[in-house]
């Protein structure tokens, strides 16, 4: 792996969180924080969130007053600016000064943090987590998902059944149809996760394990290209690149819009899209199918973040985080919050909703029956997707004569670039 130097500011930034760690009250070593009443819950116990989605922090302390004015526990929501939060993070818990509650994007973070996180096994909530949507480090639940999302095939009902699409040969069929009739048959657009990076992750999420897979690539023990899935994923690109236009002059705004204007019959998106496609008077149905390499017939969906759960606080303060991801997640005032305040689509199957919109309804109903496959690409190598996978892509696009195949050597090449 590359590994850069800290940047001055980076240093400063570790001084500055040092001094305001030294100067906080709130020692992490200070285990007698509160005493435990009769009812079980702490009197005076306070505990503290740190969490990296900037965009819902303003909801998150006003939840936090509500569990406050319920329960007299007073929560405090740390603040950041996002951008270096998992740094800051590592600061404060090698500090002494780590918050109760925090979150964690993925394995990699949580391994990291394997020394704090505590284990969740025994907790009821739990059990209500989606299946295979917990973070897990081995076998230990560390983590509770904060909600899912989901990619594959945004299609017009009107103008595309799931038949049309379960396989490659109708995959082929459907796109060959809308060609002839003058309409584009599938969407991508230019940004670097719309142009390879979600649609990369199927040939990785279909392997037995892609944790393992990756890693015997990154070692250089298997390749893309003498992989089947990979193989297949060759021929749907040169599918994709021969019957519907270049994606490289096609910015996400414009892809959504020509869907919204029934220009395109389906288009690779997430159910973060239907955002930019409830601003348009969009006058059909829509929804999500599965992007059916080697005939898979789910969708992918992922947890971007999980909240986690500091070990290293003492028993009581341990207890009163656990007491507040309980309401959170089983109170009318905690789920109403995670679904119509926070605006996540529930990772939790006793957390009811009837108001979320179509393509986050297919997500929520393939995650609450298991019916996915995983996000492969959390594990990818740091910036791989922008810095190396991209530029093989828009290649692909702009030579006439590339083949999917090699495409997909060009990707192997990608990945050992990206792991040097």
């Amino acid at each position: 792996m590359k590994f850069q130097k800290r940047t001055f500011g980076s240093l400063l930034l570790v001084a500055l969180l040092m001094i305001l760690a030294a100067c906080s009250g709130n020692d992490e070593g200070g285990k007698a924080s509160g005493n435990k009443d009769g009812a079980g819950k702490s009197s005076n116990q306070k505990i503290t969130i740190f969490q990296s989605k900037v965009e819902i922090s303003d909801q998150l302390e006003a939840l936090a007053k509500e569990y406050t004015k319920e329960t007299g526990v007073e929560v405090e929501v740390w603040g950041t600016t996002g951008d270096d939060y998992f740094q800051q993070l590592q600061i404060r818990m090698n500090s002494n000064q780590g918050p109760s509650i925090f979150s964690l994007q993925n394995i990699t973070e949580a391994e990291k943090m394997k020394s704090y996180v505590y284990d969740m096994n025994s907790e009821g909530y739990v059990k209500n987590i989606a299946p295979g949507m917990e973070l897990k480090i081995d076998d230990k639940i560390v983590g509770v998902p904060y909600g899912v999302e989901g990619f594959g095939l945004v299609y017009n009902k009107d103008l595309v059944k799931a038949e049309d699409v379960a396989d490659y040969d109708s995959f082929v069929r459907t796109l060959e149809k809308f060609k002839a009739e003058g309409i584009n048959g599938l969407g991508l657009s230019k940004e670097a996760y719309f142009l390879i990076g979600h649609i990369s992750n199927y040939p990785f999420a279909l392997q037995k394990n892609h944790y393992e897979y990756i890693d015997k690539l990154t070692d250089g023990k298997v390749t893309m290209a003498e992989t089947k899935e990979f193989q297949e994923f060759g021929k749907f690109m040169d599918a994709i690149k021969a019957n519907t236009p270049s994606p490289l002059d096609v910015t996400y705004d414009k892809e959504v819009g020509d869907f919204a204007a029934g220009k395109s019959a389906m288009i690779h998106q997430g159910n973060w899209a239907y955002g930019m496609l409830s601003d348009f008077d969009v006058n059909f149905d829509i929804g999500m199918l599965p992007f059916p390499l080697m005939g898979n017939d789910k969708l992918a969906v992922g947890v971007g973040n999980n909240w986690a759960i500091n070990g290293k606080k003492d028993e009581a303060e341990v207890k009163a985080a656990n007491d507040f991801l309980n309401w959170m997640f089983t109170s009318e005032i905690g789920q109403r919050y995670i679904v119509e305040e926070f605006g996540f689509v529930p990772a939790l199957t006793n957390i009811k909703s009837d108001k979320l919109d179509p393509l986050s309804q297919d997500v929520l109903n393939a995650s609450n029956s298991g019916k996915t496959i995983p996000w492969a690409l959390n594990y990818y190598p740091a910036n791989i997707i922008p810095n190396d996978f991209a530029p093989k892509a828009e290649e692909f696009f702009l030579s006439k004569d590339m083949t999917g195949k090699e495409l997909v050597d060009k990707l192997d090449d990608a990945w050992k670039n990206a792991v040097k």
